[in-house]
């Protein structure tokens, strides 16, 4: 009787702790209260750590919600505690029959298994080791919370960025050079009457290339803005020649604003010299910008260039595939980011993208830490001209 009473106490405070946690701005639904009642069944509800878990673990979904749910859960507690009259006497269990079961690590068992004539071997265990940061590298970006994403600039900047080579129309001297250094020759060849007794060598100097960056930083892109602005703060202290544009209704040059040393305040002037943050998109015409006003001045010595957006278009679409076939002719090689990408499910319908999708010499996702890693990989090996479509 003293249990069943206890059960019913419990399960009509359950209602009430539900309806708290809804009035408190917890979106619940009534699912997760149907599987939080199974799951008690599996638990100790006279347990507070046990229902405490359960509870957090099937009706709070973010993280921002955590401190609402303990406050609200140690009045829910509290309230059944006082409520119940009636106790269970339960016989008290000594220390060592109550140990706490832990699982084996690989050094355990070898200890355990070994012999006195095996030879000596030292073994890492990581059995029990954990890294938040190989969490945070598979999360999306939009799925970040503030302080997640505060912890993304440290590991953004252990990213090894390098943009494929090219070879210039300088020489420089070396002795496993291709092309005569005739300067050098006549000019030793006068110590030995015209005699050139010594030969001199040139091969050709290689540079990276330059890199362009096009970000969007329209509406539909807002959750990623603030995180492209890293990445190309990022590049830009990495790299020799680098090039930044963002664009939502028109295009506007961060370059200069990106190049301050301080972070925080890079990204904030440089969002503060954009006019038309999460506005409307008009790819088209920022293209037409870029080609008319920039490409000139950029787009030189076999430049890179990296588009990022969704594809999104206010305008006419037909507008993007003229500027992308303009753009593609003058760089060596047209690379599209869009964080959509990294969903299995994605497919580049929309007119903007599909537009562009014929002129795109990459196609690569940008939604989290791996696939910048995957880029900065990808930058480094370029060679000729060719489709690469990466869906994950």
């Amino acid at each position: 009787m003293a249990v069943e009473t206890d059960n019913q106490i419990f399960f009509t405070n359950l209602f009430h702790f539900t309806g708290m946690l809804r009035k408190a701005g917890l979106a619940i639904s009534l699912d997760q209260t149907m599987d939080f009642m199974r799951g008690l069944e599996l638990v100790d509800i006279s347990r507070r750590e046990q229902v405490f878990y359960c509870a957090r673990g099937l009706l709070v979904k973010r993280r921002e919600d955590f401190p609402v749910f303990e406050r609200l859960f140690e009045l829910f507690w509290r309230a059944f505690q006082k409520e119940v009259k009636f106790k269970v006497q339960k016989t008290p269990i000594a220390p060592r029959h109550n140990m706490p079961k832990r699982e084996l690590s690989l050094a355990t068992m070898l200890a355990q298994r070994a012999q006195q004539t095996d030879p000596e071997v030292d073994i890492a265990d990581k059995s029990g080791s954990f890294s938040a940061d190989e969490v945070l590298r598979a999360k999306d970006f939009s799925d970040m919370t503030p302080e997640e994403l505060q912890s993304i600039k440290k590991l953004m900047e252990s990213i090894t960025w390098q943009v494929s080579q090219r070879l210039t129309r300088r020489r420089l001297p070396s002795r496993q050079g291709k092309y005569f250094n005739m300067r050098a020759i006549l000019r030793d060849a006068t110590r030995y009457n015209g005699v050139p007794l010594n030969l001199s060598w040139l091969k050709r100097k290689i540079k990276p290339r330059p890199l362009i960056v096009l970000a969007d930083i329209s509406g539909s892109m807002e959750k990623y803005s603030r995180i492209l602005l890293q990445f190309c703060y990022s590049l830009t202290h990495r790299l020799q020649d680098v090039e930044c544009f963002v664009f939502a209704t028109r295009l506007s040059r961060v370059t200069l604003q990106l190049r301050t040393k301080n972070i925080n305040r890079a990204l904030d002037e440089a969002a503060g010299t954009v006019v038309d943050w999460s506005g409307g998109t008009r790819i088209g015409h920022s293209l037409y910008s870029f080609n008319r006003q920039w490409s000139r001045r950029v787009l030189r010595r076999g430049a890179v260039v990296l588009i990022i957006s969704d594809g999104w278009e206010r305008e006419d679409v037909a507008m993007i595939a003229q500027e992308m076939r303009y753009l593609q002719h003058r760089c060596h090689r047209l690379i599209w980011l869009n964080p959509l990408l990294g969903n299995v499910k994605y497919q580049p319908l929309v007119g903007g993208m599909a537009a562009a999708l014929p002129y795109i010499d990459d196609f690569l996702p940008v939604h989290n830490l791996q696939s910048l890693d995957s880029l900065g990989r990808h930058l480094a090996t370029l060679g000729r001209r060719g489709r690469a479509v990466v869906s994950s």
